[in-house]
C-alpha cells in the first residue's frame, strides 16, 4: 500500500555531487525502513543504501560508502540519496524502495561521463 516517487536524477560528469529525492505518500512514512538501490544496463538490481526508522541506523554498500549518505525527513515524507564524487559506475536507475510492504518507486536516471 501506498507509493514512491524518485527524482533528483540527470546526466553529470565524474567528480559532480547529486542528491536524489524519493517522496512517499498512502503510509505511515515515519514507521518505514527505506533502501535505494540501482540498477545500471545489463546488470541485475543492487542495493545501495537503507535507513531504517531510527535515523541514527544506517547501512551501505561497499562502492557508497564514503562518498553517499542516505537521510530522511519525516516532516517531508521524504528519503534523499546524497552523492558525492560520482564515478562512471555510478551510472543506472535508481529506485526507492520501502522495506515494510516491499513497495518500489519508478525509478529516476542517473548518467555519469565524461
Amino acid at each position: 500500500q501506498g507509493h514512491l516517487v524518485e527524482s533528483g536524477g540527470a546526466s553529470v560528469q565524474p567528480g559532480d555531487s547529486l542528491r536524489l529525492s524519493c517522496v512517499g505518500a498512502g503510509f505511515t512514512f515515519s514507521d518505514a525502513a527505506f533502501s535505494w538501490y540501482r540498477q545500471a544496463p545489463g546488470k541485475e538490481r543492487e542495493h545501495v543504501a537503507t535507513i531504517y526508522s531510527t535515523e541514527t541506523l544506517k547501512e551501505y554498500s561497499y562502492s557508497a560508502k564514503g562518498r553517499f549518505t542516505i537521510s530522511r525527513d519525516n516532516r517531508r515524507s521524504t528519503v534523499y540519496l546524497q552523492m558525492t564524487d560520482l564515478k562512471p559506475e555510478d551510472t543506472g536507475v535508481y529506485y526507492c524502495h520501502r522495506r515494510n510492504d516491499d513497495t518500489w518507486g519508478q525509478g529516476t536516471q542517473v548518467t555519469v561521463s565524461s
